[in-house]
C-alpha cells in the first residue's frame, strides 16, 4: 500500500477529521478550508474517473466526459485493477443499487 509511506500522526488526524463531517455542508465548508479548488476539482474528477472505468467505459468516453487527461485515466486505472480497493469499497456505498449487469450495459 502507498499510503503506509505516509501513515502517521498528521495522515490520522486528517482522515478522522474527515470522519467527523456530518453532512454535504459541512463537507463543502471543510475542503473549502483544506484545499485548493483545483485539488478538490482533481480529486472529483479522480472518484468520476474510476467510477467511469468500474462501469466499463472507455477512455475516449472518459476523456470527453470529465475532461481528465489519458494520464490521469491510467494512472487511476492502476488504482482499481491493482490498488487497496478504496475506489471500489467507496463506489460500491456510494451505489449500492448499481448491479453488475446494470454496470457492464452503461
Amino acid at each position: 500500500m502507498q499510503i503506509d509511506k505516509i501513515r502517521g500522526h498528521q495522515t490520522d488526524q486528517l482522515f478522522k477529521a474527515m470522519l467527523e463531517l456530518k453532512d454535504l455542508d459541512e463537507c463543502y465548508e471543510f475542503f473549502d478550508d483544506l484545499v485548493t479548488i483545483s485539488e478538490l476539482q482533481s480529486l472529483a474528477q479522480r472518484l468520476e474517473v474510476a467510477q467511469m472505468l468500474m462501469m466499463k467505459k472507455t477512455y475516449d468516453k472518459i476523456q470527453g466526459e470529465t475532461g481528465a487527461s489519458t494520464a490521469t485515466i491510467s494512472r487511476v486505472r492502476r488504482c482499481v485493477d491493482y490498488g487497496s480497493g478504496g475506489y471500489g469499497k467507496v463506489l460500491g456505498r456510494l451505489y449500492p443499487q448499481v448491479d453488475e449487469e446494470e454496470v457492464e450495459n452503461k
